[in-house]
């Protein structure tokens, strides 16, 4: 189902998640709009709750009612598969006790003392990479700049040996890939084999680093992760494992892409280009409108454990809810001129980090990788211009770039 370029109140009304099309895909906000102003609570053609307005998103968030886990409901979609091993055993798909206990003991990945450590090692990454892009003149900045950096971090923190390292955006993009709501027979199965590949190297990298504690480099975590204790409670192997591909997926589509849109949205809105070479102090609420603009994970997903009421209607228990990310930082009742960059927006209370008990816990360590590669980026290139024409990767779940050509 294609969405019209300006559907009204019969088209949001009509929308269906699970038939969503290209024009859709390439562009979905005129849609979000058309939901938050006709149908802000839509129910689609299977049963489940749409949410597209700010509040009631960040009630989504915060009600007390309002589950993660996806035991059940991942059961039909996944079989009994790795990808539904992995996604059921990771942090952000599953409830309090659980999610409570691993979130602490994954905490120390993403301390201030791990951060204070881990910020040198990204300048490096930045400048290296800098470099790079300089002597080739003509690059894509997509995969020669944003996907990079994410993927060297991720890779330092889990001590991802440089051989196996041109995987794992490959693994990250099958697993995550796999959440959407329309995904074929032939992507599934690679899902569940990128799965099975990733865990069987990180399974060998954690034996190696039991028996060689003192091995890590500047900035690595799976020693910490592997060792780490609260309350004399370790994380098993199998939580090790499907936690350490979580911190994959985590924290490396979701900042390639906002990397990616950061430097593309200065490139379509050159005021705001000169605004920030003119005050590169502006980067911090820079990122923040990136974020809110572009939001890398569009949509969240709750399941009500009781009858909750929302803005203009009591969603019932069971019912399955998704939480429009991308839709609420475009509320016009939260945000003025929505759909326009302001690269100083203030106040700015984007939620593309989500919201509640279960905000992503590597967000800070996102905003400093934003920061750095935007900010520097735009600082040593005053002359960057777009080389061709950008092209999204086509999915709803996660929104990025598949190619940004660029020339500096």
């Amino acid at each position: 189902m294609d969405s019209p370029a300006n559907p009204g109140a019969d088209e949001a009304r009509a929308f269906d998640l699970n038939a969503i099309g290209d024009e859709f895909l390439e562009n979905p906000f005129p849609m979000y709009r058309a939901l938050r102003e006709h149908a802000p609570i839509h129910i689609n053609p299977d049963g489940t709750y749409f949410l597209t307005r700010y509040d009631d998103v960040m009630a989504g968030y915060r009600h007390r009612a309002m589950s993660s886990d996806k035991k059940v409901d991942f059961k039909p979609k996944f079989g009994g598969g790795p990808l539904y091993t992995h996604h059921t055993t990771s942090l952000v798909f599953n409830d309090d006790p659980y999610h409570k206990r691993v979130r602490k003991l994954l905490a120390g990945a993403f301390s201030p003392r791990q951060l204070a450590a881990l910020t040198p090692v990204i300048e490096d990454i930045v400048e290296k990479m800098l470099d790079d892009v300089a002597e080739m003149g003509s690059f894509d900045a997509v995969t020669d700049y944003a996907l990079r950096l994410p993927t060297e971090i991720i890779a330092d923190m889990l001590g991802v040996p440089e051989a196996h390292r041109h995987l794992m955006h490959g693994y990250s993009n099958l697993i995550l890939g796999a959440l959407d709501p329309i995904v074929p027979p032939a992507k599934m199965a690679a899902g569940h084999q990128a799965v099975e590949e990733f865990g069987a190297l990180l399974a060998d990298l954690i034996d190696h680093r039991r028996k060689h504690p003192g091995e890590g480099e500047r900035g690595e975590v799976l020693a910490a992760l592997i060792f780490g204790e609260i309350d004399g409670e370790k994380l098993s192997d199998e939580e090790l494992v499907q936690n350490c591909i979580f911190l994959l997926n985590a924290g490396h589509e979701t900042t390639a892409s906002m990397v990616g849109h950061g430097l593309a949205t200065l490139l379509e809105n050159p005021v705001e280009l000169r605004r920030l070479q003119g005050d590169p102090g502006l980067i911090e609420p820079a990122v923040e409108e990136f974020l809110r603009l572009q939001s890398p994970l569009q949509i969240g997903h709750r399941k009500a454990t009781e009858d909750v009421e929302f803005s203009s209607a009591t969603i019932p228990a069971g019912a399955f809810i998704h939480l429009c990310i991308a839709g609420a930082n475009r509320d016009p009742e939260v945000f003025d001129d929505p759909e326009n960059v302001d690269i100083g927006r203030d106040p700015n209370p984007q939620i593309s980090f989500g919201a509640g008990q279960h905000v992503c816990m590597g967000n800070t360590l996102g905003r400093i990788e934003g920061r750095i590669a935007i900010g520097r980026f735009v600082e040593r290139f005053a002359k960057m211009r777009q080389a061709g024409e950008k092209r999204y990767h086509g999915r709803a779940k996660f929104r990025g770039l598949k190619t940004l050509p660029m020339e500096v």
